[in-house]
């Protein structure tokens, strides 16, 4: 009976990690090259603002980056660049898992935990 319920366990515990999805999301295609200034001074202007935050400053600033030197960096992306992180800032992760991500790692853990009790 325990072989048999240990085997049952092994083949769940497989099936589970099979069935993890992929943390992919979809990104969306790039704009059209022939982006109006006014359009472009927008995007910079979304653009410096999440980098002006005071933690994103932080951030950047331990990693040896000065203000100038993003403000450079910005300035220098293409049209489509640009415009495509401005549209999607809201998506963009600083650092750290998803809630997701973290439920996937607790399902887990708690199978290799189960499976860790029964053997």
């Amino acid at each position: 009976m325990s072989k048999r319920f240990s085997s049952v366990l092994f083949v769940l515990v497989l099936a589970l990690a099979i069935a993890v999805p992929s943390f992919a999301a979809p990104m969306p295609s790039k704009t059209a090259a022939n982006q109006s200034l006014d359009s472009r001074q927008a995007d910079i202007a979304v653009v410096r603002d999440v980098v002006a935050n005071e933690q994103v400053a932080q951030v950047l600033a331990s990693h040896g980056f000065t203000p100038e030197q993003v403000n450079s960096r910005i300035a220098q992306l293409s049209p489509q660049d640009l415009h495509q992180l401005a549209q999607n800032l809201d998506q963009v992760q600083a650092a750290g898992l998803t809630s997701a991500q973290w439920t996937w790692m607790g399902v887990g853990a708690l199978a290799a935990i189960i499976l860790i009790a029964v053997l």
